[in-house]
């Protein structure tokens, strides 16, 4: 059974104003259990709105959304359930911070819950572990970290709910190369070792190509393509008609084919680009050290 399944899904702004608009055009999607899923699409494309829709935030003007196989509409209890199935962190979670300790902050949902104290506590401890922000920093004022440490907090505040779903949008945004390999490396982390559904909306074609089984690129509200990652990437003259593209490896490639080298261009991650490249050169009698 998929974790989330939208069928006809549809949602419209400012409906009967000058400002209609028409953001989700009967999508129908279906996530399954344990997947890494990237969704792509040029601003406007209705990335954020159709996620926004997993954990019922934005109520669907028609069409359904499931989650664990119920309508996540069908009562007031389905769609409180449905906020703590699926998590959801927002673009630049840091600005959302705003208790006086970061423990205080990543215990907000949990108490929310109506846990316990010390199962609180314990999510809590465990949340911060996950994010490599330390127990350490648990009294701590959130805005007395870092730019990266912050934005951990505010994840650590998520992923505390114990969600079945994690949903990341733009995570590395506005972060150092540092602050952004780590956050990476985390989510990396995180769904190898809980084996957690995690979504990534990004608009870096090299990460959503590196760790996500599955990509989900959005048109203008509809869906484009949802397919794994080389089947998406293959059409890389569709991406560009989008205003997307391909992974930096697969246009180096690409140029490299153009210049008439004997090169496969079915490579997304730098690391096969690198391999590949190793291969026409030594194919060339090139000695390498």
């Amino acid at each position: 059974m998929p974790i989330i399944q939208t069928e006809n899904l549809t949602y419209i702004y400012g409906i009967g104003t000058p400002f209609e608009k028409k953001a989700l055009d009967n999508v129908s999607i279906s996530i399954e259990k344990g997947e890494m899923i990237g969704i792509i699409g040029h601003t406007g494309s209705g990335k954020s709105t159709l996620v926004q829709h997993f954990n019922g935030l934005f109520r669907p003007t028609s069409g359904k959304v499931f989650v664990d196989g119920k309508d996540i509409w069908e009562s007031k209890k389905s769609v409180r359930n449905a906020r703590f199935t699926v998590g959801l962190c927002f673009q630049y979670p840091e600005y959302q911070l705003f208790e006086s300790t970061v423990y205080l902050d990543v215990a907000f949902g949990p108490k929310n819950m109506g846990l316990s104290k010390d199962e609180i506590d314990k999510r809590v401890k465990k949340a911060v572990e996950i994010v490599g922000l330390g127990e350490n920093r648990l009294e701590k004022s959130p805005f007395d970290l870092s730019g990266g440490m912050k934005r951990r907090a505010a994840i650590a505040g998520v992923i505390a709910l114990e969600p079945e779903v994690l949903i990341l949008d733009e995570p590395t945004a506005g972060l150092d190369p540092a602050g952004r390999q780590t956050i990476i490396d985390m989510i990396e982390n995180y769904r190898a070792q809980y084996g957690r559904t995690v979504i990534i909306i990004s608009h870096s074609m090299d990460d959503v190509a590196r760790f996500c089984d599955r990509v989900l690129v959005m048109n203008d509200g509809r869906v484009e393509f949802f397919d794994t990652v080389d089947r998406v990437f293959a059409d890389s003259e569709k991406l560009d008609s989008m205003g997307l593209g391909v992974p930096q490896a697969t246009q180096v490639l690409l140029k490299l084919k153009e210049r008439g080298l004997n090169v496969r261009t079915d490579i997304f991650t730098v690391e096969e680009a690198k391999d590949e490249i190793v291969r026409l050169l030594k194919g060339r009698g090139m000695q390498l050290d």
